[in-house]
């Protein structure tokens, strides 16, 4: 027993091989991917909006060796804690502060209120002591 599938019509009937990478699918998926991506990625980086202060954070270090020169509002010197006469006087302690090896830093404190003559007054007298280290000391920007 035989069987007819039906005519043959020869080589035209096969497919012909395509030489080509069909990249709907890979278009279809990268662009599923890109969604994805783009709907997270907001969420994961995003979370509470705060306003964060814009300080800067400065370390501050008092060691031992280091110098508080303190000026008030009313042009009163303090070395430490202890008041002094006058820039004479500071000039002489500090030549005693100078000799020490190595040599101590000054940090120099002014209020914001007093004049400018009389931390300038301190500035020279250290300067004159021959102390080549000196800051000063600030409080930071509300």
């Amino acid at each position: 027993m035989a069987m007819n599938l039906g005519p043959t019509l020869g080589p035209q009937d096969e497919d012909e091989v395509i030489g080509t990478i069909n990249t709907t699918p890979l278009v279809d998926v990268m662009l599923v991917l890109l969604i994805i991506f783009l709907i997270t990625i907001p969420v994961v980086t995003t979370s509470i909006k705060l306003d964060l202060p814009k300080e800067q954070n400065v370390v501050r270090q008092a060691k031992p060796e280091t110098l508080i020169i303190s000026v008030n509002k009313a042009g009163q010197i303090y070395l430490y804690d202890t008041p002094v006469k006058n820039t004479t006087d500071l000039l002489e302690r500090l030549k005693k502060f100078s000799a020490m090896k190595p040599q101590p830093e000054v940090q120099i404190r002014g209020d914001a209120q007093s004049e400018f003559e009389s931390v300038g007054r301190v500035m020279y007298a250290v300067q004159r002591a021959g102390i080549t280290q000196v800051g000063f000391i600030t409080d930071p920007a509300p």
